[in-house]
C-alpha cells in the first residue's frame, strides 16, 4: 500500500492484491472514499506519487506503471516499467523509484524513463529494503521493508544521513505477518508525514525526529547483522 499527499489534504491510496488492487482518493480524515478506480485483475498496485494533475501507480511484478488523473481517477495511460515497482516519490524536478533493493531510480516524471541509479550506503555499508519513499527537505525518506525504520537518504550521494524509529506508531495484528509499517508521505507542513501499513486501521500523523548520526548508524548496523534489538 502507499499513500500520497496533497496541499488540499486530500489522500490517495495504492490497495494491492491480485483481483483486488485499486485506487482510492479520500479527504483527509475521512473513512469512506471520495472515489475509487479498480485495477485490471492481472495487476498488483504497489506505490503511487502526485505529479502535478497526474497519479503514477506502480505494479508490483508486472513491468508497467499507471498514469491517473488525480481528482477524478480517470485511467489517462500505461506505460512500460523496467523494474519491480515498490515505492514512488517526486523528488523536485524527478521521480524517484524503488524496488527492494538496495538502489532507487531516478526517472522521468513525464515517462518514468530511467535516467541515473543511486546506491543507498549507510557508512560504506549497503542498505537493502528500501520500500515505500517520500520527499521532503531535499531528503528522499524510505522505509525499510519489514522494520520500523526510516531512513532519510542524500540524493546525491546516496549516503543515509538521518534514521527514525517509528515504532511509536507500529499497530499490532496478532496472526497477520502481512501487517508491516508500509506507507509513508510527506504534508506541506516540514518535517511532517502520514504513516501507516498493509492492513493499518489508521492512517497516523507524525513529526519524525531522527536520532544523532552514530546511533542511527549503530541501529542500522545491528538491523544488517540480524542481532535486532532496532529501537535507539
Amino acid at each position: 500500500m502507499g499513500t500520497g499527499s496533497a496541499p488540499e489534504m486530500a489522500v490517495w491510496e495504492s490497495i494491492g492484491g491480485y483481483g483486488q488492487s485499486a485506487l482510492c482518493r479520500y479527504r483527509l480524515g475521512d473513512l469512506t472514499p471520495q472515489r475509487r478506480a479498480a485495477l485490471p485483475p492481472g495487476l498488483f498496485g504497489e506505490g503511487i506519487c502526485r505529479v502535478g494533475a497526474h497519479i503514477w501507480q506502480l505494479t508490483w511484478r508486472e513491468r508497467v506503471a499507471l498514469r491517473w488523473d488525480a481528482r477524478t481517477l480517470e485511467p489517462l495511460e500505461q506505460v512500460p516499467f523496467n523494474r519491480e515497482g515498490w515505492g514512488i516519490c517526486a523528488a523536485g524536478g524527478v521521480v524517484v523509484t524503488s524496488d527492494g533493493s538496495g538502489e532507487l531510480v531516478v526517472r522521468d516524471p513525464d515517462t518514468l524513463g530511467p535516467r541515473e541509479v543511486i546506491h543507498v550506503r549507510c557508512e560504506g555499508i549497503r542498505i537493502l529494503g528500501l520500500n515505500d519513499l517520500a520527499w521532503s527537505a531535499r531528503t528522499i525518506w524510505a522505509n525499510l521493508a519489514g522494520t520500523h525504520l526510516l531512513a532519510g537518504i542524500d540524493p546525491d550521494s546516496g549516503e543515509v544521513t538521518d534514521v527514525v524509529d517509528a515504532r511509536a506508531a507500529w499497530e499490532r495484528h496478532l496472526r497477520d505477518p502481512q501487517a508491516i509499517m508500509n506507507g509513508l508521505a510527506a504534508i506541506p507542513a516540514n518535517g511532517q508525514f502520514l504513516l501507516t501499513g498493509k492492513t493499518y486501521r489508521y492512517l497516523r500523523h507524525v513529526r519524525l525526529v531522527p536520532v544523532s548520526a552514530r546511533s542511527g548508524v549503530r541501529t542500522i548496523r545491528r538491523l544488517i547483522a540480524g542481532r535486532g534489538g532496532l529501537s535507539v
